[in-house]
């Protein structure tokens, strides 16, 4: 009877892992490039109305890569490259304003579950929801690294195509200008980098401006309107109206800042959410999708393994960050040897794409890699990708398993579906999905690539971070 209970186990363990495309040998998982190559989609998907519902009082957003609402995408290798490189200049803004920060500044119930949903679709890397502002659905881009929630809004005197019509606060009776004078306009600093304005046209009227790393920015004027996520409604919720919007925002209506600033929805909604939100991000496939589930019931998530918690490391300096102490890494079941771990934060951040580490990480990373990874032929690197392969011989490969470790014994098993990333959409060119950083004493940071099929938990009332394997799906 013992023999026939082991059986069954093991025959539950593969079909778990089956279903994710993946069959896992302990440190070695045998996964499909089919599965991982980016999907070339002629007809025309739509970004409008990602579904939401409401279990054990939790407000579930479904989330979906952006890849999603873009419609038919052409030339698409092309992009993809394009956004790599603009993804690094991401990464050197966050470098310089960790930088400006701690150089410049010394003194410093409900639940509601939101689809999540890969953004490909909307030309970009990153993940999308749908939230209701005023009376008008918009998708906007997830991002914990920002604070400011900002919508395209009418009259636009630059605004990027988005399919969505744009938001008009001129129509929403429950529109509210804010104050140039006010506590809001004031704590802009804090939330953006940069100080509130008064208007040119209208002086009592707090305007806004936020910048980006790769030369993206939106700037307009601070507004308060009705916020409902899921079934929850949030009255007089502080965003921005974006007249002048430029840059890599794919199509998305705008962006959902949930940072830890005092403007961030977080912070906004900490009186319904208690301060706590988890996401599970989907892969790029246009057909999956995840959930953004606000609010501190755990009974909605679909996790596989424990939630395995680590604390948030408190830096006056930077505190809107999410930062992570890594005391160590694994690949292939080999720990990894550096002087950084313990001793230099990691941010984890679902607007960076691919992961960055200190270079002694990476390169000790990256070395072990290619030890157990050989046989493979190699390919050029392309941008900051600079371990890559060409795959087009094979339909199946063996890639080792990534493991980070952090305070407290809480671990991170990066999935397969973020260890490749495809250059090119035939597997001439897939290259390994980390990169180094420049200088060692700079801060790590863990990407949404490294993120995917994993429920991530944020607590900030009780400064932590918690991790669990967990196929995503909305449903």
């Amino acid at each position: 009877m013992a023999f026939w209970t082991s059986v069954t186990f093991l025959l539950v363990l593969v079909v778990l892992s089956w279903a994710n495309g993946a069959l896992s040998f302990d440190e070695k998982q045998l996964f499909s490039l089919k599965k991982l190559q980016w999907a070339q989609r002629d007809e025309a998907g739509s970004c409008f109305l990602q579904k939401s519902r409401t279990q054990n009082g939790a407000n579930i957003l479904e989330m979906k890569h952006q890849h999603y609402c873009s419609g038919p995408i052409r030339d698409l290798d092309e992009k993809l490259k394009k956004r790599l490189i603009s993804e690094d200049n991401r990464v050197k803004s966050i470098q310089f304003r960790i930088k400006n920060l701690i150089s410049n500044q010394k003194d410093f119930t409900p639940q509601t579950q939101i689809p999540i949903n890969s953004g490909i679709k909307l030309q970009t890397l990153n993940y999308i929801v749908t939230i209701t502002l005023g009376s008008r659905n918009l998708t906007v881009i997830v991002d914990t690294g920002s604070d400011l929630t900002w919508v395209q809004c009418q009259p636009c005197k630059l605004c990027y195509s988005q399919p969505e019509p744009l938001f008009n606060p001129l129509i929403s009776p429950s529109y509210q200008s804010v104050q140039c004078k006010s506590q809001e306009c004031q704590t802009l600093q804090s939330a953006t980098g940069n100080l509130g304005s008064c208007g040119t046209n209208n002086p009592s009227i707090c305007n806004y401006l936020v910048t980006y790393g790769d030369g993206s920015y939106t700037r307009g004027e601070l507004g308060k309107d009705r916020l409902i996520l899921g079934t929850t409604p949030v009255d007089d919720f502080v965003f921005g109206c974006g007249r002048n919007n430029k840059g890599l925002f794919g199509s998305a209506s705008g962006l959902m800042g949930l940072g830890r600033s005092d403007l961030s929805l977080v912070s906004q909604t900490s009186n319904a959410f208690g301060g706590v939100f988890s996401y599970c991000l989907p892969d790029s496939d246009a057909a999956a999708s995840g959930s953004l589930v606000l609010g501190p019931d755990a009974t909605v998530f679909k996790n596989l393994t424990p939630i395995s918690y680590t604390r948030l490391v408190q830096n006056p300096q930077l505190f809107s960050f999410y930062i992570l102490n890594l005391t160590g890494t694994s690949i292939g079941g080999v720990n990894l040897q550096s002087p950084s771990f313990g001793k230099v934060g990691i941010l984890i951040d679902s607007g960076t794409v691919i992961t960055r580490l200190p270079p002694s990480i990476y390169t000790a990373l990256k070395t072990e890699f290619l030890k157990q990874f050989s046989g493979y032929p190699s390919a050029p690197g392309f941008s900051i990708l600079d371990t890559c392969f060409n795959l087009t011989s094979y339909e199946e490969v063996n890639i080792p398993t990534l493991k980070m470790d952090f305070e407290g014994g809480s671990e991170m098993s990066v999935d397969v579906s973020g260890m490749f990333y495809f250059v090119k959409r035939d597997a001439s060119q897939v290259c390994l999905a980390l990169a180094s950083l420049a200088y060692e004493n700079e801060i790590g940071i863990i990407g949404n690539y490294q993120q995917r099929n994993m429920r991530v938990v944020y607590d900030t009332k009780e400064m932590k971070v918690g991790f669990a394997k967990e196929i995503c799906s909305f449903n």
